[in-house]
């Protein structure tokens, strides 16, 4: 054990009692050593049992309270570290972050429901490739089809209007184990999709001619949904930690609500800082302003456990979770959901009604068996190896045949990244490449609704859904393509004259 007098700034009587609490907390939590360690912990902090300032105990002294390897708590102290909810200081040891609003998370009450209640995606770099996993398939396809010949009528009639409850329950446990999520079944409403997500939020939450934010650049299909529902539109520009006007004294201005990307921007797939995520939520509480957050590709973590969500941290109920099973699963099958606060529940459901009753049910109810026996989970940790296989191919040889003209960085999470062209080149010499590749080349500047001359040309570039062999060769040609078309248009340009000389 270690002497208290380490510990002077927390109330040293209660912190064996909340340690030996979190160490019988620990079975309850799924994987490593590591990964349930920072589950436990995380939850704690969010749920207000290990308050802002709180000093964490070394790691070798938790270790033996919690009875885990000390690298498992060295893991899981790093992990928070990376979501911003502790902070290191040198030579004084690890604290839970300062600022954070926490409260004890009480366990929402079921609401009444209401009654009646890009470019050719077959080339290569193209978004949102599904990954074909024939095992998977034919688990997905058994299951679908044992309910469609099961003996219960209900599958085959109409259902509730949030969706099937057995993938409401498990998207619900999924949630706070792998994203600090807290929320119930009853606050989750199964969709066709992030647009149909945000298209209900519109009709429902919002009216007409109101102002939403959006980021920029940003997922254009979002903008795009928000427009048709009838809200105006604004470009909040992102920089590295997210939205930048959070950090300006002007801050953002009021609005409806503001769609946002935060555990890995599209398309730049930087992270949200936890001040920038204080702010938004604090932003949000002031406006009464909706955040709508996109998770779109959180399964694929490659380094880490999943970042804790916008969600994990809001306190005043003002943010509505969109994930789905697009990347994790397939775009086909149309399956995704919205977490909803419960103030906001009646009014969905109620839009609900009036345009969309509820996705397939066999599809719910075959998904739900998959995630309860295991098959998602180890169908995600097949395709993500072979992800990250892809990301790390990818990057070696669009540097190597672009001759360093091409620069891309392996990110630590999604299904793309983004290969810089050199500071200076135009959307114009970037579209010249794609034309003479004949990929299917997406260009940062086509995701952006504010464009400026400084701004920096890049390659939106998938690496999800294809051979290795196909990367090889399409990340080959894009390179040397690069490579013969900036120098030919170096080659093209007229010299200077010389100037000369007075004598």
């Amino acid at each position: 054990m270690t002497n208290s007098n380490a510990f002077s700034s927390t109330n040293w009587a209660d912190v064996p009692a909340t340690f030996l609490h979190l160490e019988r907390q620990l079975s309850a939590y799924r994987g490593s050593q590591t990964a349930r360690v920072y589950a436990a912990l995380r939850d704690a902090i969010l749920e207000g049992a290990l308050v802002s300032g709180t000093q964490l105990p070394p790691t070798r002294t938790l270790a033996e309270w919690l009875r885990v390897a000390r690298h498992a708590v060295v893991g899981a102290y790093e992990s928070l570290q990376g979501d911003g909810l502790v902070v290191a200081r040198v030579g004084a040891g690890s604290f839970v972050a300062p600022g954070l609003r926490q409260s004890q998370a009480a366990t929402p009450s079921a609401p009444q429901v209401l009654p009646g209640s890009l470019a050719n995606p077959l080339r290569a770099f193209a978004l949102g490739m599904p990954m074909v996993d024939k095992a998977f398939q034919q688990r997905l396809a058994a299951a679908v089809r044992r309910h469609m010949l099961g003996d219960d009528l209900a599958v085959l009639g109409y259902g509730d209007p949030r969706g099937s409850a057995s993938l409401r329950a498990m998207i619900a446990h999924e949630l706070k184990q792998s994203r600090g999520v807290h929320c119930a079944p009853e606050q989750i409403v199964i969709t066709t999709g992030t647009q149909q997500a945000l298209r209900l939020c519109a009709q429902a939450l919002m009216q007409p001619g109101q102002l939403a934010w959006v980021e920029d650049p940003g997922y254009g299909a979002a903008q795009r949904t928000l427009s048709a529902a009838g809200l105006r539109t604004q470009p909040a520009a992102v920089d590295a930690q997210g939205i930048a006007a959070l950090a300006s004294p002007q801050g953002l201005g009021a609005a409806q609500a503001i769609y946002v990307t935060p555990s890995h921007q599209f398309p730049t797939g930087s992270v949200m800082s936890l001040p920038r995520r204080l702010a938004l939520l604090e932003w949000a509480h002031r406006h009464g302003a909706w955040i709508l957050e996109d998770d779109y590709d959180s399964e694929f973590r490659y380094r880490g456990p999943p970042l804790t969500a916008l969600a994990g941290l809001d306190r005043s109920q003002r943010v509505i979770y969109i994930g789905g099973f697009s990347k994790s699963a397939y775009p086909a099958l149309r399956l995704a959901y919205a977490v909803f606060p419960l103030p906001a529940l009646e009014a969905v459901l109620a839009a609900r009604s009036t345009f969309d009753r509820f996705v397939p049910t066999m599809l719910e109810l075959a998904m739900a068996d998959l995630m309860a026996d295991g098959s998602l989970a180890q169908h995600l940790r097949r395709v993500r190896g072979e992800c990250r296989r892809g990301r790390d191919l990818l990057v070696r040889v669009l540097t190597q045949s672009s001759q360093g003209l091409l620069t891309a960085t392996a990110p630590d999470q999604g299904t793309h990244l983004l290969a810089w062209l050199p500071q200076g080149t135009t959307a114009d010499a970037a579209r010249r490449i794609r034309d003479a590749s004949g990929l299917a080349l997406v260009l940062l500047s086509e995701t952006r609704q504010v464009h400026s001359a400084d701004d920096r040309e890049a390659f939106v570039l998938g690496f999800a859904g294809f051979a290795l062999k196909d990367i090889e060769e399409a990340a080959g040609l894009l390179g040397r393509t690069t490579a013969d078309q900036l120098g030919q248009s170096l080659s093209d340009t007229p010299p200077r004259p010389e100037r000369k000389r007075k004598t």
